[in-house]
């Protein structure tokens, strides 16, 4: 479990601007911003209007997180989100520069690619989140964003974007403070806010919000 980034922390970040992006080259100093202001898209599978839902809080760089996706997600996603009884968001916890790389990578794919890419992060998680450089950090992110299909061109732009980082760690800072989860991964289910668990114990707590909204 990763505790989260103070709130003195996330001001030190949008202060670095664009020390914590990269440039097309590798890792820079300087990133471009979007002409438009940024916003940010709500990551979300299953039925919209499902009686339940389920927003996780996770940074990509946390191994609690890596396991939950591997051992208790596909559980859920078959026995749960496919069949339309929760509606499950993913929302990215931030705790360092490769955390926001990886998110920029991840929603370059846009909607329809995101949650395969997360999966690809998390799976090899082992390996990229361990190199030995900043610079080959960001190769090897860069590497799974092509091996998803995001040409280089696109990339490039996604991981160079000021606007979008800024739009994202202010987006991360009012979830911190609406929701107050403080480690990885956190669920906040129906509005209550739950620490890492078992399937076992994620089923027992699905089950009892779906009958209750029967």
């Amino acid at each position: 479990m990763k505790r989260i980034l103070t709130t003195a922390a996330l001001a030190a970040v949008l202060a670095a601007g664009g020390g914590w992006l990269l440039t097309p080259a590798g890792t820079g100093t300087t990133g471009a911003a979007s002409a438009q202001e940024a916003t940010v898209t709500e990551m979300a599978l299953g039925a919209p209007d499902a009686p339940v839902e389920v927003i996780e809080y996770a940074s990509f760089t946390c191994p609690h997180c890596a396991a939950f996706e591997d051992e208790v997600f596909p559980q859920i996603k078959e026995n749960y989100i496919d069949t339309g009884k929760i509606r499950f968001v993913h929302r990215e916890a931030y705790f360092n520069k490769f955390d926001m790389w990886a998110s920029l990578m991840a929603r370059c794919g846009g909607e329809m690619k995101y949650f395969g890419i997360i999966d690809m992060v998390y799976g090899t998680q082992s390996d990229w989140a361990r190199k030995g450089s900043e610079a080959e950090v960001a190769d090897a992110i860069r590497k799974i964003g092509r091996l998803a299909g995001i040409d280089k061109e696109a990339l490039d732009v996604c991981m160079s974007d000021g606007a979008k980082l800024k739009a994202l760690v202010e987006w991360y800072q009012g979830n911190v403070e609406k929701d107050g989860f403080n480690s990885t991964p956190s669920f906040v289910i129906d509005g209550e806010l739950y620490s890492n668990m078992s399937y076992s114990k994620f089923a027992e707590i699905l089950d009892e919000r779906i009958d209750a909204a029967q």
